[in-house]
């Protein structure tokens, strides 16, 4: 099957699914183009190697191999609380991905469509209209609420405009897509209730990255990098931004300052926030260790005792579950989840952690004592059962299955076929055009 990928956001970056996936489905024999951005994700600058430049005058990149071919098209780098900037690069990739989806998108069977942001589904709806292609939207984050409860949201008559007109978005994006897969229960919930056709959601877990989150032994050089100190550990990495309010953590960890440590791996628009909170509670078993390399993680993971995933109690984050959680299961580590909703519930009945109420520091606290108490065998089995929960439940075999069935069955050919001729030309354009180059620039 000839399948077209939409996705403002792909490796290098640090957003795996779209790209696991694609790899897995060109393993699978099916052919993949990939339409998405240059490079500029966490940062916000474009990535070193690469150079913008629009697809026509060559700037096309082939960096899958035989089967997977991508292409960037140029977009707007930010990645900053600036209401201006992120709108800028959210509407940047839906104008040249728009200009770019007909010419290289022609032919497909079915589009697949990563969302956030809500934009790259503009390129997928033009490729739709003319050529009467399904498309399968992956929704990972719920617009509006994503939107205005971060900082990119103007607030007041402004905010309340715009979560008006994403709302009516979204409803016309869920009611127009062949099929839509979503990461957890609750989230399918939403989704239904906001105008999508019950039987076109499918609940389909996310992944992590195999190749860097696995079960690895505990070393030395790891442990002394964490600045262990023969007391439970506990570790959270990822972004600390306004969803997951790490002061939470910080102030918990202080309270069980006698029991346990809590290292920070990562960065984000908090994260000076949360370093000034911990200087003025005094509170020496709070440490930011910073961004680290994504080599290093499960070495890191390995060397702490458990995993902390912490969202905020908001109603468009209970249907979340952090991708955090996914790369802690991965790697065999036990979690203590801050949240609620389906991650909470997902952790409770598979028996991989501990669990405690959103934005409350001394549960939190009382948590992060009952798992420093909890004896090594106990943490051990913990650990086993996080890695079978992960295999069965969450891997990247288990969201490839389900993915492509879901972009198996929209693509039913239209009655009648194509012809021989319009078939020929369609699998020749469809063939990776080497002439664009191989390298990135």
């Amino acid at each position: 099957m000839r399948i077209g990928f939409v996705t403002q956001w792909y490796p290098p970056e640090p957003v795996f699914v779209p790209g696991e996936l694609a790899r897995e489905l060109g393993a699978r024999g099916h052919r993949v183009r990939v339409l998405t951005g240059y490079p500029n994700y966490p940062e916000g600058r474009i990535y070193p190697g690469y150079r913008q430049r629009w697809p026509g005058t060559g700037a096309g990149t082939d960096e899958g191999g035989d089967s997977v071919t991508v292409r960037r098209v140029p977009v707007y780098p930010s990645h900053d609380s600036s209401t201006l900037g992120r709108t800028a690069n959210f509407v940047s990739f839906a104008a040249t991905s728009a200009l770019a989806a007909p010419g290289y998108l022609t032919g497909a069977d079915a589009l697949y469509v990563y969302h956030p942001p809500a934009t790259a589904f503009t390129a997928a709806a033009l490729v739709r209209l003319a050529r009467r292609i399904p498309i399968v939207l992956h929704v990972q984050d719920m617009w509006p609420e994503s939107v205005t409860a971060s900082a990119m949201s103007p607030g007041g008559g402004a905010g309340r405009m715009i979560e008006g007109l994403l709302s009516a978005t979204m409803r016309r994006l869920y009611r127009s897509a062949t099929a839509i897969a979503v990461i957890s229960p609750s989230m399918a919930e939403l989704v239904v209730a906001r105008g999508a056709d019950p039987g076109k959601v499918r609940v389909v877990l996310n992944w992590t990255d195999e190749r860097l989150f696995r079960p690895v032994p505990a070393t030395a050089s790891a442990r002394a990098a964490l600045g262990h100190r023969g007391r439970c550990t506990v570790m959270f990495a990822g972004n600390m931004g306004p969803f997951q309010r790490v002061e939470t953590a910080i102030r918990a960890a202080y309270a069980a300052r006698d029991r346990v440590d809590l290292v920070l791996v990562g960065s984000g628009t908090e994260e000076e926030r949360a370093r000034r909170l911990g200087t003025e509670l005094g509170a020496d078993n709070v440490r930011f260790l910073g961004r680290r390399r994504p080599a290093e993680m499960a070495d890191l993971y390995a060397a702490a005792d458990y995993q902390l995933v912490c969202l905020r109690d908001l109603p468009g984050l209970r249907g979340t579950v952090p991708s955090k959680l996914q790369a802690a299961l991965a790697c065999g580590a036990p979690v203590v989840v801050s949240a609620a909703g389906d991650a909470a519930r997902l952790v409770e009945s598979t028996g991989v952690g501990l669990v405690c109420p959103p934005e409350d520091p001394t549960a939190l606290a009382v948590r992060f004592a009952e798992a420093a108490a909890l004896p090594a065998a106990v943490r051990t089995a913990l650990g086993r059962r996080a890695r079978e929960v992960y295999r069965e439940r969450m891997s990247l075999r288990v969201g490839a299955d389900q993915v492509e069935d879901l972009l198996t069955k929209s693509a039913v050919p239209p009655a009648g076929g194509l012809g021989r001729a319009t078939a020929r030309r369609f699998l020749r354009r469809w063939r990776p055009d080497r002439e664009t180059g191989v390298t990135p620039r």
